[in-house]
């Protein structure tokens, strides 16, 4: 039974993915029932009101750009990228978690917008994008993708200017996807609050994963 045990600094990590998975569940089902009750209209509607009232060319130009980074194309060529890296400095399991914690959460993701049904806002929309609205893939893939990436740099880095540069970073760009999809009118402040909610929980259980994993190994 020893091998199955853990360390006290592990278990302190895992419980706090727990508390994180939790909060996160928490904050979904709310916005889940909230919705479905139609409670979230008027929050929607004034934060898209806010939002898109900003809109200018530059702007657009650069809201695309954002959003172009939690595609699949750009995912895919930056978790390849990652992965080599990972692998080139013997980081195995790191590697495949991240590749786990991406490509589930993408399936968690179309199982959720399947469970949902919440079409697509009309308003103002800039481009064009068909399947369900709630939660939004875009936000919970650049929650997942890019705050599996910050936490493991975070990890291997030792300057705290780094880590914090990387924290920032890593809070900036998942925040700037978000606003993004709302920006271009293809969902609702909602689904995004939804698929950083989501993204928190397979976020948490995927970290809480590898931490074990590579404790064992």
């Amino acid at each position: 039974m020893n091998q199955w045990k853990l360390s006290t600094k592990t278990k302190q990590y895992v419980l706090v993915c727990i508390l994180i998975i939790v909060g996160c569940l928490f904050i979904f089902g709310r916005l889940g029932q909230e919705m479905q009750e139609q409670d979230l209209a008027g929050f929607d509607s004034w934060v898209i009101g806010k939002v898109q009232s900003t809109i200018t060319p530059k702007l657009t130009s650069a809201m695309l750009f954002f959003t172009f980074l939690a595609s699949s194309s750009s995912l895919m060529t930056l978790a390849i990228l990652s992965v080599l890296l990972m692998l080139w400095q013997h980081k195995r399991w790191e590697a495949l978690f991240l590749v786990i914690a991406l490509g589930g959460g993408i399936l968690f993701n179309l199982l959720l917008k399947s469970l949902f049904h919440r079409e697509r806002p009309t308003i103002h929309r800039l481009v064009e994008e068909s399947g369900y609205s709630f939660p939004s893939g875009h936000s919970m893939a650049a929650f997942i993708f890019f705050g599996m990436l910050a936490i493991l740099l975070f990890l291997f880095v030792v300057s705290r200017a780094a880590k914090t540069v990387i924290v920032l970073l890593a809070v900036l760009l998942i925040l700037m996807v978000g606003v993004s999809r709302i920006y271009l009118g293809v969902h609702y402040p909602s689904d995004v609050l939804g698929g950083f909610a989501a993204g928190g929980v397979w976020l948490g259980i995927s970290l809480a994963g590898l931490k074990i994993v590579l404790e064992r190994r």
